[in-house]
């Protein structure tokens, strides 16, 4: 019997899943996970509306990001900072003048996630359109 298209696509991430628990995660103890630990603190809505600004507009202030995101409050929008920042996906450049001046942009690990992050969401974004599930935000 030949393999389908469907049968080659389930034995490709068959084999890309075990590539990485075998190669990439066999060092890391489960209770240690790197990845487990990025993604779920970094997939929420805010820090997703946080990673996609800053991607686009490069530097932006406190108020600038609140504005940008519908719906955030300023506590949630720090606190959401904070986390990325400490996760090394944010840079926080603190100007030493009165009033004080705050801007943020994205490290370099924080673009290539914003990057891979994109592709992803487009990908969603044109797989559940289909189904008609999806309402979508502009930045």
């Amino acid at each position: 019997m030949e393999d389908t298209l469907v049968d080659n696509q389930g034995l490709t991430l068959k084999n890309k899943i075990k590539l990485f628990f075998t190669k990439t995660m066999k060092e890391v103890p489960s209770e240690k996970c790197a990845v487990k630990d990025m993604l779920a603190g970094n997939l929420d809505k805010w820090s997703l509306f946080i990673l996609y600004n800053l991607g686009y507009h490069r530097v932006m202030r406190f108020n600038e990001l609140k504005g940008r995101i519908e719906g955030v409050s300023s506590r949630m929008l720090s606190l959401t900072l904070k986390r990325l920042e400490s996760n090394g996906l944010v840079n926080r450049k603190v100007y030493a003048q009165v009033p004080p001046k705050v801007e943020y942009q994205l490290t370099e690990f924080g673009i290539g996630f914003s990057d891979k992050l994109i592709d992803l969401s487009q990908w969603y974004v044109e797989n559940h359109l289909e189904a008609g599930n999806c309402e979508c935000v502009e930045v």
